[in-house]
Formats: C-alpha cells, sequence, structure tokens
C-alpha cells in the first residue's frame, strides 16, 4: 500500500479524477437543479441531462478508443481535461449573455472529451506501471468513485444552493484546472517510431474490432460485462418499490438503502486494494459474481428491513470488485496499442445494456412481480459465471500472445 501511495503515475492520476469527480458532481447537481428551477421540474427538459451524460457514451466510445490509441496519453488526456475546462467557463460567459439551454452544452462536451480521455488513462496504467500496481491502482481509482456516489450529491447540491450557478461553474471550470495540474507530474509519453502511411482512422476501428473478436478473453469480458449491465439496469429504478412493497416503509427510506448501498461500495474498493496480488482475480471476479447473485435474490425476497439493508451493502460491496477486475484482465491481455479501442467498445456494452434495461424495467413492473424481476436479475448474474469460467487459465499477462498482436 505504502509503495502504492509513492507511485508518481498513481499519485497524479488519482490526483486528477479526485478533482474530475468533484468537479463533474458540481455539475451535474448544479445543472439538475438549474433546470429544474428553469422548467419548472419539466420531466423533458430534466431527461435531456441524461442524454447529454450517456449519449457520447454509446455513440463516440469506440472512435473515442481509437483516437486514444492514435494519440500519445499525457497529452491526450491533459488536453481533454483542459478543453473540459475551457467548455465549462465558454457556457458561464454564454449564461451571462445569452440563453441558459446552452447549459446542456457543458455535459455533452465534458462526456465527448472523457470518451478519449478515459481510454488513454488507461493506456497510461498498462504503459507505465508494473503489472503488480494495476489491479491495485484500479481498485484507488473505484474507491474514489465510489466514495463520490454518495458524498457527490450532497456536495453538488450544497455548492450549487450556497453560490449558485454562475459561481459554481466557474468552480467546475477550476476544478478540471486542477486535474490538468495534477496530470503535468505524469512521465513524458514513450516516443513512438513514425509511420510513414498510418491507417486511415476507420481502419484503425476496423483492426481494433477484428483485434477484439479474435481474442477469447476479451469476448468473454466483454459478454460478461453486458450480462451485468442488464441485471443492474433491471432492478436499478426499483429500489423504492422494495421500500414501499417489500418494507411497507415510506418512500423516504429510499436515501437509508442507497446510503447502505454507496457504504458497500466504497468498502468494496477497499477490499479490493487490500487483497490486490493475494487473490487471483479470477477467484475475486467468480466469488463476487456469485455473491451479488444472492444478495440481489434476498433483497427481492425480503419483508424484514435489516437483513434487506445486509443484502444492499454485500450488494454494493461486489459491484466495484466486479468491475476492478474485469478491467484487470482487460488491461492485463490486451496489448498497449489496442488499449483505447478495447476500452472503448467493452465499456459502452455495459452501459448501453444497463440503460436498455433502465428503460423497460418499468413496463416489465407493469407484467411481474417484485420478487420475479429481482430473481431474473440474479439469474442474468448467475448467467454471467458461465462466461468468467473460462477465464481461469488466461488469468494474467503471462499468457498474452504478443506475436499475435503485433500481427494487426
Amino acid at each position: 500500500m505504502l509503495d502504492l501511495l509513492k507511485n508518481r503515475i498513481i499519485l497524479s492520476l488519482i490526483g486528477s479524477m479526485f478533482f474530475l469527480q468533484l468537479g463533474v458532481w458540481i455539475r451535474n447537481f448544479t445543472i439538475l437543479l438549474y433546470v429544474i428551477e428553469k422548467t419548472n421540474k419539466n420531466p423533458i427538459a430534466i431527461s435531456l441531462i441524461s442524454i447529454a451524460e450517456y449519449g457520447p457514451i454509446l455513440i463516440f466510445s469506440f472512435i473515442g478508443g481509437a483516437l486514444a490509441d492514435r494519440w500519445r496519453a499525457k497529452k491526450t488526456m491533459i488536453w481533454c481535461d483542459f478543453l473540459s475546462a475551457i467548455s465549462v467557463f465558454l457556457v458561464f460567459l454564454t449564461l451571462l449573455i445569452g440563453s441558459w439551454k446552452v447549459i446542456f452544452l457543458s455535459t455533452l462536451l465534458s462526456t465527448l472529451f472523457s470518451q478519449v480521455s478515459v481510454p488513454a488513462s488507461a493506456k497510461m496504467f498498462k504503459t507505465h506501471l508494473e503489472d503488480r500496481y494495476i489491479q491495485p491502482a484500479i481498485a484507488l481509482n473505484q474507491t474514489i468513485i465510489a466514495t463520490f456516489m454518495i458524498m457527490g450529491p450532497v456536495i453538488g447540491t450544497i455548492v450549487y444552493q450556497y453560490f449558485g450557478v454562475y459561481q459554481s461553474f466557474l468552480l467546475i471550470g477550476s476544478l478540471f484546472l486542477l486535474s490538468v495540474l495534477s496530470l503535468l507530474f505524469l512521465p513524458n509519453d514513450k516516443k513512438e517510431k513514425v509511420e510513414i502511411s498510418k491507417p486511415n482512422l476507420f481502419k484503425e476501428l476496423r483492426i481494433g474490432f477484428q483485434y477484439i473478436r479474435n481474442r477469447k478473453e476479451l469476448v468473454l469480458l466483454g459478454v460478461c460485462f453486458s450480462i451485468a449491465g442488464l441485471a443492474i439496469g433491471l432492478i436499478q429504478p426499483l429500489n423504492v418499490f422494495i421500500v414501499i412493497e417489500n418494507l411497507n416503509l415510506d418512500k423516504s427510506f429510499l436515501s437509508v438503502l442507497l446510503m447502505i448501498n454507496g457504504l458497500g461500495m466504497i468498502v468494496g474498493g477497499v477490499v479490493s486494494l487490500i487483497v490486490a496480488n493475494k487473490v487471483s482475480v479470477h477467484k475475486s471476479l467468480l466469488f463476487s459474481v456469485i455473491l451479488t447473485a444472492l444478495a440481489v435474490s434476498i433483497i427481492g425476497f425480503s419483508k424484514i428491513v435489516w437483513i434487506t439493508l445486509m443484502a444492499q451493502f454485500i450488494y454494493g460491496l461486489c459491484l466495484p470488485i466486479i468491475q476492478i477486475s474485469i478491467n484487470t484482465v482487460l488491461l492485463r491481455n490486451t496489448d498497449e496499442k489496442f488499449i483505447g479501442r478495447v476500452n472503448g467498445l467493452i465499456t459502452p456494452l455495459y452501459t448501453g445494456s444497463m440503460i436498455l434495461t433502465i428503460l423497460i424495467s418499468g413496463m416489465v413492473k407493469n407484467h411481474l412481480s417484485l420478487v420475479s424481476i429481482f430473481q431474473i436479475s440474479a439469474i442474468f448474474f448467475l448467467i454471467a459465471v458461465f462466461f468468467i469460467l473460462p477465464l481461469k487459465n488466461n488469468d494474467g499477462s503471462k499468457n498474452f500472445d504478443k506475436e499475435r498482436a503485433n500481427s494487426y
């Protein structure tokens, strides 16, 4: 752990992640609360926020990953965060003199830039970190994200209520610039040989897709991520019904449920950090998915408050372990020059499948009982187990076939 905190690359990336997460959560709640005020709670206007946030992930992620593979990682991350900051300041100026509707542009542009920055960050992990540092670094990163899932809404709401929309946007832009400052401490990108005839972007996209398709481990991870997304999205909007129908409590108790779940996510990140390199990634992933299936099943059946809270904690604890394990196997089994495209294709599979089942969960609730829906979600997780089992013999970079990667 001490070695981890002394590592210059990890400290720089984690510092950047901290400022970005803080800025993003303040931005999200500033925009949400401001739009609610301006539109008198118009549901269409509010839904546009989610479109601006998730749309670029589904549409632009693979292209962003290909661009990250073409460009140098450090410069790419710095420019993306810098341009995000500039976009925030431009929106601030436009708010002063123009229409408030431009506020949606801040989320859209920032999310677009992140589709290049995130795979570039993964490339930095792969290029500069020893294999033993990859899993704990991802775990530390995930712990910060989980912490902000609990604290972010509180911080964002307080900042908006205290400062208002204009000062909040100035703060958001400043936080993005602090992220840029953190990234300046990263080591310089390795100089690569200049290719006389570099393939065009569309050819690189096709090559990246072929690379993923021809690697069994990556295909299995993609399927696993997709199934997990389907399972999570199906039950995510239904927690309020767990409170009202199963526990017979007021809907305000939902905040307690979500807090326990978020606390579990923080603990899950810390556990991953502690057991990194002590327990195989395959075993962590397999055990977490099975335990998640059990927890989801119990949540669906339980009528007792303390049992439901315990199951919610376990569910929250396992989710970051699953994500950390999948991302670790992904990095270990992907050649450096394909990191961006692999990350850019597999990550949207999770987001897209989750959004799909979120959209239909309400309709499913009208036809099936709450218990049945949660058991279906648990079955999804159990199905994912069958795609995890073949990964047992491919649990590290030692099995990576560099000659095959170089053939692309």
